[in-house]
Parts: C-alpha cells; sequence; structure tokens
C-alpha cells in the first residue's frame, strides 16, 4: 500500500512537470483587433494588444517593450489601410520574421475626399478611410482574414479556428439584423449626427447615417475655426441635436459646438478602441450594440 501511495506521488509530480500545450502568441495592434483574434482564437492563442482600452492608436508611440514582444510572436494583425502609421518601423525595430494579415484586405476602403482645409492636416491614412471595422458586414471579412492567419500559423488547430469563426460570423449576422430594426425606427431625414473625429463614415454608409465632425480622420489633425463654425451653423440650419464625443477624442470641440447650438453631448462613443473591461465596450459586438443604441436614441431629438 505504501509503495503504491508512492508510486501516485511520483506520477503527479512528474505530470506537473510536462509543460502545457503552448499557444500561439498573436500581436494585434489595437483593441478591436485583439478581440476579434481572441473570439477566433479561443484558447488556442495568446494575445497581446499594442493599444489597449481607450487608446488611440492614431497617435501611439511603440514602446521598447513592444518590440520585445513583437519578436516574440509567431502572427501580427493589423487593420491596414494606413491605420497604424507606426507599424512598420516597430517591425523593423523588432527584427520581426513572422506573417501580417491585415485585416482590412479585401475590403472596398471609402475614399477621403479633401474638401475642407483640416484635412490638410491629415497625412496619415494615404486618402481612405481606414475605419472599416464599423461596418458588421466588412468585419466577417476582418474575420476570415484573421482566421486565415491563425490556420496558416498554426494548421493543427485549423478546424478549431475555422468552427469558432462560422460561430462568431453568425453572431454578426445577428447584430446587423438587429441594427437594421433599430435604423429603421428613425426616419432618414433625421439620420444626421455630429462626432468629434470622422470615424463613422463605414457605419453611416451601411445604416445610411450622414456623420460630420469636426475633426478629420485623424484624432491628431486640427480642426479649423472655420470648419468648426460651418459645422455649427450647419447644426443651427438642420436642427441637428445629436452631438458625441468618442472615447479616443478631446471633448473641448464638441463642447463649444453644444454652447453654440444649444445641443447637448449625449453618451460617449466608442470608435477606434473598445472600453475597458467594467465599460460599456468591452468587445466588438457589445460595442456595436452600445453605439448604435446611443446614436438611435440621439437622432430622435433632431
Amino acid at each position: 500500500m505504501i509503495l503504491r501511495h508512492c508510486l501516485l506521488a511520483l506520477m503527479a509530480s512528474a505530470s506537473l512537470l510536462v509543460p502545457a500545450a503552448d499557444k500561439l502568441p498573436v500581436v494585434a495592434s489595437f483593441s478591436l483587433l485583439g478581440d476579434l483574434v481572441t473570439q477566433v482564437g479561443g484558447d488556442k492563442v495568446s494575445v497581446h494588444t499594442l493599444v489597449g482600452p481607450d487608446g488611440d492608436a492614431h497617435v501611439y508611440q511603440p514602446s521598447p517593450r513592444d518590440g520585445k514582444t513583437l519578436s516574440k510572436a509567431r502572427l501580427l494583425v493589423v487593420n491596414g489601410l494606413g491605420f497604424e502609421g507606426w507599424i512598420d518601423r516597430l517591425v523593423k525595430a523588432s527584427a520581426y520574421r513572422g506573417a501580417r494579415v491585415v485585416s482590412s484586405q479585401g475590403i472596398k476602403p471609402i475614399a477621403i475626399h479633401h474638401d475642407h482645409e483640416a484635412d490638410a492636416h491629415d497625412h496619415h491614412h494615404d486618402s481612405v478611410d481606414p475605419h472599416a471595422w464599423q461596418n458588421p458586414a466588412h468585419v466577417r471579412q476582418y474575420v476570415r482574414n484573421i482566421t486565415a492567419g491563425l490556420v496558416a500559423a498554426d494548421p493543427a488547430n485549423a478546424g478549431y479556428y475555422q468552427q469558432r469563426a462560422k460561430i462568431y460570423e453568425n453572431r454578426l449576422t445577428e447584430l446587423e439584423r438587429w441594427a437594421d430594426a433599430e435604423m429603421a425606427r428613425i426616419p432618414a431625414a433625421k439620420r444626421r449626427v455630429i462626432t468629434s473625429h470622422d470615424a463613422f463614415a463605414y457605419l453611416g454608409q451601411r445604416f445610411g447615417i450622414v456623420f460630420l465632425a469636426p475633426q478629420g480622420m485623424n484624432t491628431d489633425a486640427e480642426a479649423t475655426a472655420k470648419g468648426v463654425g460651418k459645422l455649427i451653423q450647419q447644426a443651427r440650419r438642420e436642427k441637428i441635436r445629436a452631438l458625441f464625443v468618442e472615447n479616443v477624442s478631446n471633448p473641448k470641440l464638441l463642447e463649444q459646438i453644444s454652447r453654440e447650438t444649444g445641443a447637448q453631448v449625449g453618451p460617449r462613443l466608442y470608435s477606434d478602441a473598445l472600453s475597458g473591461s467594467k465599460g460599456p465596450a468591452p468587445d466588438y459586438l457589445t460595442m456595436m450594440r452600445y453605439n448604435i443604441g446611443v446614436l438611435v436614441a440621439g437622432m430622435r431629438q433632431n
């Protein structure tokens, strides 16, 4: 009996020495992509997000620690469309040699029309709007690209990734159906919204909303007094009451427009970053439901 107990103890000790199966190390450029990789990768991946919750990828400056983390990754997931203007510098500095997934690949981008002075300061997006994730239909393409990248990097778990991707794509379809029903409650003439920076064109294209903003595509761009003045006049003329600041933007411009028009600034929207885990937008699907709910409530006041 004593010998049996000793053998069992030795076997238990030996099992502790056997390492768990390694997870695929993945680096995602910002929080929304980190969530999508996690949704598809599940417990087979270890995801590190460079620009975390409430972080502004437009003005992000990579750290030496980011370079060290990236050098150990086997897959890098980025948005593309010029969104991460700093990513190539980081890849070079880290000597990263792994694969790169451009999540937006295959999506037709919205062209930026440089029709106001603020655009002259917006040099980071190469004349296309990078915020393609604001259309849930595009995120299905994001998921397909991410899944293909995971499968290529870790073919042994291909079926696992593909099954999780299929489930998530179904959830995106459910999100679109719900959003269509919500938007149908707002007459087309009232679907006009002012936000801090121009991050919602894809959402507007998908659901027939006109978004106006004092800043361009980049939060680092400076809005001109002339541009802000025109926006205030338009808000007064069209009686736009739906004003929103994003979680990555400075609220001062919208506060000025609020004072000049009498419209109250509504709850914060989440555009380029998720919230923390205890906030209203801890993942992409929750973020979209929250944003659409807030927008619908705001447009009802127009």
